[in-house]
């Protein structure tokens, strides 16, 4: 197995798809369908890499990525956020906040693998 990786998202089908792509490609795959619910997998289950959704009813991406950063256990923790949300300013704000890496919605699996491999330093080759 590959890295232990936590996607978030309130999309049943984004994370569908995810963890198809994931798991094909190894990885170990812990799901959350909102952004509490991510905060506590984080909190409880050692996780090598979180895919963030931006845009959730309950906590949105930004505010999870907050806690994440802010919390001493988890301030390391590399997260991706993976959205529609496209403007210069919802990159910043992703960025500004501790994001390392951006994906936009909608997403190719090579893209997604990319950047995955990308920020755990795996060479971003893909396949």
């Amino acid at each position: 197995m590959k890295a232990r990786i936590l996607v978030v998202d309130d999309n049943p089908d984004s994370l569908a798809i995810m963890r198809t792509i994931l798991e094909n490609h190894d990885y170990e795959v812990v799901a959350a369908g909102n952004g509490t619910d991510g905060l506590a997998v984080v909190r409880s289950t050692p996780v090598d890499l979180v895919l963030l959704d931006v845009m959730m009813p309950d906590m949105s991406g930004i505010e999870v990525l907050q806690q994440i950063k802010l919390d001493a256990a988890t301030g390391c923790l590399p997260v991706i956020l993976v959205t529609a949300k496209t403007h210069d300013d919802d990159l910043l704000s992703g960025y500004e906040y501790g994001a390392d890496y951006y994906i936009p919605k909608p997403f190719t699996a090579k893209q997604l693998l990319y950047g995955i491999e990308l920020v755990l330093g795996q060479g971003g080759g893909g396949e």
